[in-house]
């Protein structure tokens, strides 16, 4: 597989709108409910734990399984770096939502998860802890996108990866502007899936 063959691959991969997918299956389109996302938090909002776990998990694979493809077939770094950030471009930019997309919090994690499990296990602890302490998701997002790149450098990962956190850190805060007025403002929500809530979701 030539490398153009592989970023084109993994964009397209990384553009599948598992949200839609879910939802449109269990009878709900997230981008008319809540939030408008089609990420994992406004599926659980619209349509409950269970469907936002299977969108939780399309959208790592679709970060995850084009990186893990680069890997097993012996790509430089470089060329992984930039097949993960194609699959997380996919996420937010998809080309079959007309260039619209989720904010690729699931997709990186599946992306850092085949690059580098312990950097994984770093933001899967940053993103509990403040999930849990705040109830807010967008809060622990952020906090553990703005993690990444310090923890690449710390564990010394190739410079191309320390260039992808940095990049995919910029993009995940870009895509959670309208979070972080609302958190300047008081306005954000706290997570209540479906099946707990007992009014309408934002």
């Amino acid at each position: 597989m030539t490398v153009a063959i592989l970023l084109i691959a993994a964009y397209l991969i990384g553009s599948i709108p598992f949200g839609v997918v879910v939802g449109q299956l269990r009878g709900f389109y997230p981008r008319a409910v809540g939030s408008h996302n089609i990420g994992m938090t406004n599926v659980a909002r619209a349509g409950g734990t269970t469907a936002a776990a299977l969108t939780f998990v399309g959208d790592a694979l679709k970060g995850g399984v084009p990186v893990a493809f680069a890997r097993f077939d012996g790509f430089s770094s470089k060329v992984i770096a930039a097949t993960a950030f194609c699959a997380f471009v996919g996420a937010i930019c998809s080309v079959f939502l007309k260039f619209r997309g989720g904010k690729g919090v699931s997709a990186a994690l599946g992306i850092w998860i085949v690059i580098s499990p312990l950097t994984t296990a770093v933001l899967i602890v940053i993103f509990a802890v403040l999930a849990a302490a705040t109830r807010i998701v967008s809060i622990a997002s952020m906090s553990a996108a703005i993690v990444l790149p310090p923890t690449v450098a710390i564990l010394n990962l190739p410079r191309q990866y320390l260039l992808l956190a940095i990049l995919m850190t910029a993009l995940v805060l870009f895509r959670h502007r309208e979070n972080i007025v609302r958190l300047l403002c008081g306005e954000e929500k706290q997570f209540k899936p479906r099946d707990s809530q007992t009014g309408g979701a934002r």
